[in-house]
């Protein structure tokens, strides 16, 4: 596989990091360089580890998760989106620390429901029987950086939105899943003849 390949997949895969990325930016309202960084290494570490585990699986495990990956990701991503429309709509006191603390449960769930694809991935590199060491670095610098990246954009965009960024937010959680489950079955597509 070539350097040029390993960069390619790599941003493809860090693609819905990206976009949690910037809704994490937006939603949260403490946003520094440590935040930034630590929701980085979040999906950077996951999405590198994700294709480790797959490849160490191998076929047997390639079919099971191609059919419910995209469930996985729909369901995590939807739960998470609509908890956070709900609690801006009730006005729960706990929200106001939702969005201004960083919460690691939430994170790893965000984290694993982004590199679900990655898992996959890593089985059919093992079909191609290469280094798969390298990759998954490669795959999670880039993806650490594109999401870094994500969170700057991200708190840009939020303090345009002020009070509303927590909805919208959660909607563009929502949209991912929906996304992801759009891209591996095309319920969707076919519903809305698009």
């Amino acid at each position: 596989m070539g350097v040029f390949s390993v960069i390619l997949t790599g941003f493809a895969l860090s693609m819905d990091a990206f976009a949690v990325s910037v809704t994490k930016g937006i939603t949260l309202k403490k946003i520094n360089l440590s935040v930034a960084i630590k929701i980085a290494f979040f999906f950077g570490l996951f999405q590198a580890i994700m294709p480790l585990i797959g490849w160490l699986f191998g076929m047997n495990f390639e079919l099971y998760i191609r059919s419910i990956d995209h469930w996985i990701a729909v369901i995590l991503l939807s739960f998470l989106g609509i908890k956070m429309i709900i609690e801006t709509i009730n006005g729960d006191d706990d929200n106001e620390t939702n969005s201004t603390y960083l919460n690691n449960k939430e994170l790893i769930i965000l984290s694993i429901a982004t590199s679900i694809d990655a898992l996959a991935v890593g089985v059919t590199f093992a079909f191609l029987n290469i280094d798969i060491i390298p990759i998954c670095i490669s795959i999670g610098v880039i993806t650490f950086i594109v999401c870094f990246i994500g969170v700057i954009i991200g708190k840009k965009i939020g303090s345009v939105l002020k009070d509303s960024a927590q909805i919208i937010g959660g909607i563009i959680l929502v949209l991912i899943g929906l996304n992801i489950l759009n891209e591996h079955t095309h319920i969707i597509s076919n519903l809305f003849g698009f």
